[in-house]
């Protein structure tokens, strides 16, 4: 089979557009202020319809079966990010972010999720190349994440609290911490304490630099999103393995993630069936990783699922999760309220 490899025309442009793209929202959102859900709504319009288009480029450029694998790949990431919200939420309240500095801690933290995204993306798609044993292992990754989401599902009402990560726990012994909040500021100079009356009572231990709880959230959220990625990476190479594809979907899903979380914020309560198709995408995943797998390693099998199938299938299973949703919303329970 011949591979999309990385045509330079393909390349620059999607470089161009990620970039300029990137530039615009950073212009967009350069004060501080609080994210509206029509604001947030019209951004991720915006990220959508540019993975959109992008999808279209390769139709017409290349072709509709590398077209239906980007895509797959970008609903894919698209809706295992779901769930990665969610726990970015908890992570918030843990650290008490308002709304304005919460964008800014994600812009931050997505612009790190760039580079670790590339750095996994080759490392996989080097493995899944090398030897077509390493899809049992994918296969096995991407499985062991559903059967954790589907048993985190039934019970946890309880919410982690991050405020005590091991990222902070690390950062706390690498630098000092201020232990307030300033300004959005992710970390402090010693002589600016010597404004504030309580400044130097504030801080873990003395020292010329101090990181603030704004530091201290982003390095929470950007090491959960490593974590994310050894789910993410190994569902979307089963879709396709090559590695300009993968980065493309993982990238264009991700940079709308800002967007999509406040958007997420105020309809996640309403959203309640999405993470049960989420869920079964991952099992589908595994499955197809599996087929494909010995289909390459042990003997074809002559089941082979096309980029227009698999395509079809992400898409179907995730907007039957959204109308689920919308049919058969999720009662309130008669119990809470007490008698």
């Amino acid at each position: 089979m011949e591979h999309f490899g990385f045509p330079i025309e393909a390349l620059v442009i999607f470089l161009i557009v990620i970039g300029v793209s990137l530039y615009a929202d950073l212009f967009s959102h350069r004060s501080t202020t609080v994210i509206s859900v029509t604001d947030a709504a019209k951004w991720s319009v915006f990220w959508i319809s540019l993975a959109l288009c992008f999808y279209l480029y390769l139709w017409g450029r290349f072709t509709k079966e590398w077209a239906d694998l980007f895509l797959a790949g970008y609903f894919l990431e698209k809706s295992l990010s779901v769930d990665n919200l969610m726990v970015f939420m908890a992570i918030f309240a843990s650290f008490s972010i308002r709304s304005g500095l919460q964008h800014r801690i994600l812009y931050w933290g997505i612009l790190g999720a760039l580079v670790f995204r590339a750095i996994f993306v080759l490392i996989g798609t080097s493995l899944f190349m090398a030897s077509p044993w390493v899809g049992f292992i994918f296969a096995a990754l991407v499985a062991w994440s559903a059967v954790e989401m589907l048993k985190a599902g039934g019970g946890g009402e309880e919410i982690e609290d991050y405020s005590d990560h091991w990222s902070v726990r690390l950062t706390g012994k690498m630098m000092p911490i201020y232990t307030r909040l300033h300004l959005n500021r992710f970390f402090i100079k010693h002589r600016e304490l010597l404004d504030s009356p309580d400044g130097e009572r504030s801080v873990t231990r003395n020292g010329a630099l101090y990181a603030t709880p704004a530091f201290l959230c982003l390095a929470a959220i950007e090491t959960s999103d490593i974590a994310f990625s050894f789910d993410s990476v190994p569902a979307v190479i089963s879709v396709t393995q090559e590695p300009l594809l993968v980065y493309a979907a993982m990238i264009f899903a991700i940079l709308g993630l800002r967007s999509l979380y406040f958007v997420l914020a105020a309809l996640t309560r309403f959203l309640v069936h999405l993470e049960k198709a989420v869920i079964g995408l991952l099992f589908f995943i595994a499955g197809k990783m599996v087929l494909q797998a010995w289909n390459h390693a042990i003997g074809d099998t002559g089941v082979h699922i096309s980029p227009a199938l698999s395509l079809g299938i992400v898409f179907g299973t995730l907007t039957l999760g959204v109308v689920a949703s919308i049919l058969f919303p999720e009662k309130d329970n008669p119990s809470q309220d007490g008698d």
